[in-house]
């Protein structure tokens, strides 16, 4: 069962009244059916990640970039302009051959909004959570990330006192491009480590 197939958690009664304001602003024609839906689709997937994918590619193309992007993420994301709240202490986590990391955050939805942007609504699953630390090798399989057998999984938890991002392994074969294009194939899920590139 992926997480995404995982029953949804109880909708908060914040959850509830942004429900009934955006009804309201449809049914009177304020925003187009499905406006607001397609919003927040491209700032989790699309807009929000973006931000994650030039700190990812910059590191790829600059060996000191990287070094200082390990050594303190926070710093050297704002070196890029990004950071604020939910990203004042970021810590990022290489994967390599034989390391893979992955992000969850056990109690709650602690995420880096300033590179990732919105979380997905299975990332705040307390299925997704729970499995993470527990299988995390199973639950990465069926969300189509297997990894092989000898691969160490280094689940990393978010809190309010500290975020993470992944940063993936640079595909094979990327050598010639440049950094912009480096930063098109990068995804939200592969900082999230949930994917491979």
């Amino acid at each position: 069962m992926s997480a995404e197939g995982h029953h949804p958690a109880p909708v908060s009664p914040v959850e509830q009244r942004v429900a009934a304001l955006e009804a309201l602003l449809t049914e009177r024609g304020l925003v187009p059916p499905g406006f607001i839906e397609e919003i927040t689709r491209r700032y989790e997937s699309e807009i929000g990640p973006m931000n994650g994918a030039k700190v990812v590619a910059r590191s790829w193309v600059d060996p000191q970039y990287k070094q200082r992007l390990l050594a303190d993420g926070t710093a050297a994301i704002a070196e890029l302009g990004f950071g604020g709240p939910e990203g004042d202490h970021m810590v990022v986590v290489e994967n390599t051959p034989g390391i893979h990391n992955v992000i969850v955050c056990t109690l709650c939805s602690c995420y880096p909004w300033p590179v990732l942007g919105l979380p997905p609504a299975w990332y705040k699953d307390p299925p997704y959570r729970a499995r993470m630390v527990r299988e995390p090798r199973t639950l990465l399989a069926e969300m189509g990330c297997p990894l092989p057998d000898d691969a160490e999984i280094r689940v990393w938890d978010s809190s309010a006192e500290v975020r993470y991002l992944v940063l993936p392994e640079r595909p094979p074969g990327t050598g010639g491009l440049t950094e912009a294009e480096l930063t098109s194939l990068v995804t939200r899920d592969s900082m999230i480590g949930t994917a491979r590139l």
